[in-house]
């Protein structure tokens, strides 16, 4: 059964959104393992600031129908079809890691490209599975979290 990782994130209603997305992923998959809350500046426009986190489940579905899953949750809590990538938003769930698949299929991108470009992905991803690898550059996630620049970090760790 794949281990999956998904990266959650809120700037609107977060406080209502995050925790009412963890319900819905506990009913879909059982346990998770749930990271800690990170809250970061938006990336790509001005807006007010997200709470970030990663969790991880395992289910004997195939990506795509957890992908689907996902976005459903997203419109259940008010988020648009129509929205922007860099936009404020209700929830924001992407699957970005499920077992050691690599696939890129139209919208579906495995593992996604934010885990190694934003911190408030890798670095609640490192805290919850530091020795898992990345299934494309085989480095471990604490060895791609400690190698990642912070010069620039705009992320606050909230609670675990």
């Amino acid at each position: 059964m794949p281990t999956g990782f998904i990266s959650i994130g809120s700037n609107i209603d977060k406080e209502i959104h995050i925790p009412s997305s963890l319900q819905a992923l506990s009913e879909l998959f059982g346990e998770l393992t749930v990271s800690s809350v990170f809250e970061s500046e938006p990336v790509g426009f001005v807006g007010d600031s997200f709470h970030n986190l990663v969790v991880q489940f395992e289910s004997e579905l195939s990506a795509k129908e957890v992908a689907k899953l996902l976005k459903q949750i997203e419109l259940d809590h008010g988020r648009s079809r129509e929205s922007q990538k860099f936009s404020a938003r209700t929830l924001d769930l992407d699957l970005i890691l499920y077992g050691d698949q690599i696939i890129s299929d139209g919208r579906l991108q495995i593992p996604r490209d934010e885990i190694e470009r934003y911190a408030f992905v890798l670095e609640p991803l490192a805290e919850i599975a530091p020795n898992a690898t990345h299934p494309i550059s085989r480095r471990c996630y604490k060895d791609l979290w400690h190698d990642f620049d912070k010069r620039d970090l705009r992320q606050t760790k909230l609670e675990k």
